[in-house]
């Protein structure tokens, strides 16, 4: 096994061997008192993650399953989906595929969305929902969350509208304070091989009031995702359906480890390791045509997208940290071939980053 501390892909993350050995525990019945003493056990910390007095729930499922359920649950007829990647691409189409409408504020990947033009799409009426992802892990854009959620708010008294705000803060949650409950958001998501730093396989969502008022007046909710099911079950402090148990102890592990380390602390580290690497790009990125993708203001805490325009192509500079044994991520969709990202989340700290990017630059020479 490699040393830990060299996969610095942005999702799946490294996970501790404390939270794996976590798993190598006994099946138990999902229906036990057991099971609902630790996911009570964890049901403080996951709040406090999340930055609300709401349930947080557990589903076992990719965080697709749960961008899928808060379509679902939480858009009526006409969703504004903003979209500057490859993520917020794929919620913009659950929207269609649910059966609702869709109209796209889209802008290019690099880039973010203006508050002010949320604004003026939402002021002309009739929308009900708007979709946002909070970082966009293809690009490394983190928008402006807050103040797009404030803008819905602000349209909500111009039409008259309920409009809920639906956010994926896949890379974003864990890494970063993310206040579901402070900024107004009505869903918010993640998964958890991000910033929550555990193996592939399970997500996290909480809803406001209104997000659960709305659910109550849908059809359509399925079964899967049906948010009345995961309220209902989450009284119990347990799952609708059959939940992934050797992932849930490997939660409870993680949850006790945040909890001693603290939720702001580990805020705070992720934001030094992005500040760490963004001061490396830009103080030695430029001799071997290396530049930061996202604007000033706009980064994500969680993962760095560079654009590469060297002599060393992105392939090759991904291919040679993996012969040197570690591990970053090659461009996403139509930035596959332009751009290398390092995902600097989850359990990694400031000394790895720095060991990581001292031989990057050996294979950069």
């Amino acid at each position: 096994m490699p040393d830990f501390g060299r996969f610095f892909l942005p999702g799946p993350t490294e996970v501790h061997p404390e939270v794996l050995q976590a798993m190598a525990q006994p099946v138990i019945g999902h229906r036990g008192s057991e099971m609902s003493r630790i996911l009570e056990a964890c049901d403080p910390v996951l709040r406090a993650i999340f930055r609300t007095s709401r349930p947080v729930y557990v589903s076992s499922s990719s965080a697709t399953g749960l961008m899928e359920g808060s379509v679902r649950n939480g858009v009526r007829r006409r969703a504004l989906s903003l979209v500057n990647g490859a993520f917020s691409t794929r919620y913009r189409d659950l929207v269609s595929e649910c059966g609702r409408e869709v109209e796209t504020y889209e802008v290019a990947p690099g880039r973010f969305h203006d508050p002010r033009q949320v604004f003026e799409r939402l002021r002309r009426g009739g929308f009900d929902a708007v979709t946002v992802v909070h970082s966009e892990t293809a690009t490394g854009v983190l928008n402006p969350l807050a103040e797009i959620a404030d803008a819905v708010r602000r349209a909500e008294g111009e039409t008259g509208d309920e409009i809920l705000v639906l956010a994926d803060g896949v890379t974003s949650v864990a890494g970063a304070l993310v206040e579901a409950e402070g900024w107004g958001l009505d869903f918010l998501l993640t998964g958890s091989q991000k910033a929550m730093a555990l193996p592939p396989g399970l997500a996290f969502g909480t809803p406001s009031a209104r997000m659960m008022e709305r659910a109550r007046t849908l059809t359509g909710r399925g079964q899967y995702f049906d948010l009345l099911e995961f309220e209902k079950y989450w009284q119990k402090h347990q799952t609708p359906t059959t939940p992934a148990v050797s992932l849930i102890y490997a939660l409870a592990e993680q949850c006790r480890r945040i909890g001693v380390g603290g939720v702001a602390a580990r805020a705070e580290r992720h934001w030094a390791m992005a500040r760490r690497c963004w001061a490396w790009v830009e103080e030695r990125g430029p001799r071997w045509g290396l530049s930061l993708f996202a604007p000033e203001g706009y980064r994500s805490p969680t993962v760095t997208c560079m654009r590469v325009d060297g002599r060393v192509a992105a392939a090759e500079i991904v291919e040679g940290m993996k012969a040197r044994g570690w591990t970053i991520g090659g461009g996403y969709g139509p930035l596959k071939e332009s751009t290398i990202r390092i995902g600097h989340m989850g359990e990694h700290t400031v000394d790895e980053l720095d060991a990581l990017l001292a031989v990057m630059e050996e294979v950069l020479g």
